[in-house]
């Protein structure tokens, strides 16, 4: 089964067919785009918060307006709290309780690439039951997309049943979510199994969640994506932001764990103990970029680029000159070589291309002059391994390639007028 079936299986039939028009109107190459989109959107909460506005301003520039989603379903099934996982300012956040009928009214906020609408319980009895369903069932009514929440402990009772085929009828795009699985972790699949029954669904169009956590939050936000082809471009457009940003963090992780191990001595001659660490930043880097590689190879990559070399000969250059205290010369040296390393992976990684050895040697060396310009307030005594690691990410993420990798692209071309990781023309 390719991957396109096999994700089309877990969208309800509402949303496929959306799904079906948008991928009949691709070409290969965009096709091609919309499975690594699919393939490599991340599962990790803060992650997605951060795709996603970096997705927002592509989108506002692109289209403009914004789809309306709704979060309905009967009272205390969690819908606030995944609202307030979903929204971009904290301000907007909707009061949570395990009271039922908490939310009395509908909340609207921005999540970037859409609105999301936090409804009332829409199974409720009584007058004020009735006001609080007609509000949820108006938010339904006028929303592009719904996600229809259910609990994993209450299950599907007649009355949600009805609520449920009411929002079907509605005939809108949506995606099924069951909340609250984290309680029935040993029952999992009969928990999904007997919702799904109830529905008259296949178990694989239910989402499992766990709200509180955001635990599978990402297959929510494809299942809305995927039924807009305006949302889908944006998310391309910000993936490859997306990528850097991730892999600048697992660049940065490296590269002061490198400081560290380079304050051991002549740690430049003996290259060796870096390649460990730099060797799991590669593997980490081409998970990111949704590329299959073994530790092994990643060292093998490391070996390729000749970094060891590199080092050791940027560091006898560098000491000729005096002035620096040795351990700051190699620890900027194992730092910069490992930042080197990491964009070179990147690269690789995304288009397979080798970067030179030239290139890798520009890069080193302006890494490691900005780090000593850094680092230089620290003194000649040796600082501590805590103080050296944590000046030295501070550093790098303070500087501008933690939003985007242009200067380190720039320095690849050989394009003149080119700025230090500072963000100054040089």
């Amino acid at each position: 089964m390719s991957e396109t079936e096999s994700f089309k299986k877990k969208l309800p039939p509402e949303t496929r067919e959306v799904f079906d028009i948008l991928w009949n109107n691709l070409t290969p190459s965009e096709r091609q785009s919309l499975l690594s989109i699919l393939s490599s959107f991340p599962s990790e909460i803060n992650l997605i918060r951060r795709l996603l506005r970096l997705s927002a301003t592509q989108f506002k520039i692109t289209f403009g307006s914004k789809n309306n989603v709704a979060i309905v379903g009967p009272a205390n099934v969690g819908k606030s709290t995944l609202y307030n996982q979903l929204i971009l300012r904290k301000e907007d956040n909707a009061e949570v309780s395990p009271l039922p009928g908490t939310t009395r009214h509908n909340q609207t906020a921005d999540v970037g690439l859409f609105t999301i609408v936090d409804t009332p319980g829409a199974d409720a009895v009584g007058y004020t039951g009735e006001k609080e369903q007609e509000e949820a069932l108006s938010a339904a009514r006028q929303a592009d997309f719904l996600v229809i929440m259910f609990d994993a402990i209450q299950g599907v009772k007649k009355t949600e049943l009805d609520l449920y085929w009411e929002l079907k009828a509605l005939r809108k795009p949506h995606t099924i979510v069951l909340n609250k699985i984290d309680l029935v972790r040993k029952q999992t699949r009969m928990v999904l199994e007997r919702v799904a029954a109830s529905l008259d669904v296949p178990v694989e169009e239910v989402i499992p969640i766990v709200a509180k956590t955001g635990e599978n939050l990402d297959q929510v936000i494809m299942a809305i994506a995927i039924s807009e082809p305006e949302i889908v471009v944006a998310l391309g457009e910000a993936l490859p932001h997306f990528r850097w940003q991730l892999a600048w963090r697992a660049i940065v992780s490296a590269a002061s764990l490198s400081a560290v191990i380079a304050l051991t001595p002549l740690p430049i001659i003996d290259f060796a103990p870096l390649i460990v660490t730099q060797s799991v930043m590669v593997l980490g880097i081409a998970r990111i970029y949704n590329y299959k590689i073994s530790l092994a190879r990643a060292r093998e990559l490391i070996v390729t680029f000749g970094m060891g070399f590199l080092g050791r000969s940027l560091f006898y250059e560098l000491s000729k000159l005096g002035g620096i205290p040795g351990w700051l010369l190699a620890a900027t040296v194992a730092s910069s070589t490992t930042i080197a390393m990491g964009y070179a992976a990147s690269v690789w990684f995304e288009s397979g291309q080798k970067l030179s050895t030239k290139t890798l040697r520009k890069i080193t060396s302006e890494m490691t002059q900005y780090l000593l310009e850094i680092l230089r307030n620290l003194g000649k005594r040796k600082p501590t391994e805590k103080d050296l690691r944590q000046r030295i990410a501070e550093a790098l993420e303070q500087s501008p390639l933690s939003r985007d990798r242009t200067i380190l692209d720039q320095q690849a071309r050989g394009e003149g007028n080119h700025q230090t990781p500072t963000g100054k023309a040089s």
